[in-house]
């Protein structure tokens, strides 16, 4: 079957004819732009929270953000699964399915954001105390995690979209969709939070009407920009051996962030408990935003590996998926050192940045170095579990996703501690990122052997 659309066809066959450098530059800067810009609109809001509300906003918002993008990443793993079909549907020149997938994403994604909005209204105290809003904290949680909510349902649609713009060949326009929301959090907090003087309630207010616009920039796209995969009343219904691919293909990424935010509560509590205090939480909230800005790079790289590999596993051009494999985590091993070395010998000056409270200033940046402390190594870990996304096998998928928080990083969290105090939780950090790309290390070399005989891929 030929595809329907010109556009289409020329835009995704990109990827299976431009070189593998200039496609992972192609994907992958625009898709790291995104979360740069993304995670400098977390770092500075939380500098804003920091300055102007105190410790405790900065620790409220440790707290409410693990549970609001658990909700939130149900679109982002519907984009993900989703996005894998249609990148392997157009490789396949099968554009017919491909805009059915996107229908079903549409219907499955809004249906299930919304459920969970409702539930986190009707639960709100319950789920705050499970994921450690403890005393002082909770009032300010309670006030920002109220607003957040509302704002959900265009957080999810903005996440899904995200990477079946993407699938389709658009990298610029999928880096706009993090851009938006960025830019205009980082114009309106200061203006909500300062000027308007409303505090907490601002600094949700801004991020969620920074989301409606997102959202509203990603409509116009599917309904009358370029994009090649429409909103259409017909594929809205929903299809059980579609939703069934793209839930256990999505179903990973869902994982994922389900592990994050049981990391979260466990850390949360274990960090009140073992430093008995709850500046603990807010040390950590600064040490997870630096990270999540750390981390731009690679996960630009990550995001680009997969629409690459998705398309060329299903042209069957197996040459160009370890050619990809092999250079995106070169490129990206590269660029977690040279991270790595800046945090070292930034770090004081960074923890300033977000307070300067003396006890955080005390402890933070020792606690920073040492949760980095393996950062180089963790390419080999992202682009395995990727790895298995792309090409549609959801179980190992799934198992590589989970071994670094899941397997590895609670227990530790849970072990450590009993022997070396609070500092037992920041040496989980590295110790997990080891051993997960140990894991992964050894799957991730099996397959890549296995691409050399066609034989043993299907």
């Amino acid at each position: 079957m030929q595809p329907n659309n010109l556009s289409t066809e020329k835009k995704s066959n990109e990827l299976g004819t431009e070189t593998i450098d200039k496609l992972i530059a192609k994907q992958g800067i625009p898709a790291a732009i995104g979360f740069l810009v993304m995670s400098i609109y977390l770092i500075v809001d939380t500098i804003f929270v920091g300055h102007w509300v105190g410790a405790m906003g900065i620790g409220a918002i440790s707290v409410v953000l693990p549970v609001t993008f658990l909700i939130a990443s149900i679109g982002m793993s519907i984009g993900i699964g989703g996005a894998s079909i249609i990148s392997r549907a157009l490789g396949a020149n099968d554009n017919q399915h491909a805009q059915q997938v996107f229908g079903n994403q549409i219907t499955l994604n809004m249906s299930i954001a919304t459920f969970f909005v409702i539930m986190g209204m009707i639960f709100k105290e319950e789920l705050l105390m499970i994921f450690g809003a403890k005393d002082d904290i909770m009032p300010f949680a309670k006030e920002y995690f109220t607003i957040i909510l509302l704002g959900i349902p265009f957080l999810s649609w903005g996440m899904m979209s995200n990477h079946v713009i993407r699938a389709q060949g658009f990298p610029k326009i999928a880096m706009n969709v993090m851009l938006v929301p960025a830019i205009l959090n980082l114009v309106l907090d200061p203006i909500f939070i300062y000027w308007l003087d409303w505090g907490m309630q601002g600094a949700a207010l801004a991020t969620i009407f920074s989301y409606s616009v997102s959202a509203s920039y990603t409509i116009w796209f599917f309904v009358k920009g370029d994009s090649d995969l429409r909103i259409s009343k017909k594929n809205l219904v929903l299809h059980w051996s579609i939703i069934s691919e793209i839930i256990s293909l999505g179903f990973v990424s869902l994982a994922r962030q389900g592990v994050i935010s049981i990391l979260a509560i466990v850390l949360n509590h274990s960090l009140y408990t073992y430093g008995r205090s709850e500046i603990y939480i807010s040390v950590y909230g600064i040490i997870n935003r630096v990270m999540m800005f750390a981390m731009f790079p690679i996960t630009g790289i990550t995001q680009g590996f997969l629409p690459i590999t998705s398309y060329n596993y299903g042209a069957k051009e197996y040459h160009r998926v370890k050619e990809t494999i092999r250079k995106s985590i070169i490129y990206g091993s590269l660029i977690a050192i040279l991270i790595y070395i800046c945090i070292l010998y930034f770090q004081v000056t960074i923890v300033k940045l977000f307070s300067t409270n003396k006890e955080i200033l005390a402890i933070t940046p020792e606690a920073m170095a040492i949760v980095f402390m393996a950062m180089p190594l963790i390419l080999i870990q992202l682009i395995g579990s990727s790895y298995y996304q792309a090409i549609g096998k959801a179980v190992p998928a799934l198992l590589l996703t989970l071994t670094k928080q899941g397997f590895f990083l609670i227990p530790l969290v849970f072990i450590l501690p009993r022997f070396w105090g609070i500092n037992g939780i920041w040496y989980a950090f590295p110790i997990a990122d080891v051993l997960s790309m140990l894991v992964t290390a050894i799957f991730l070399w099996r397959a890549y052997r296995q691409l050399g005989t066609p034989s043993k891929i299907e």
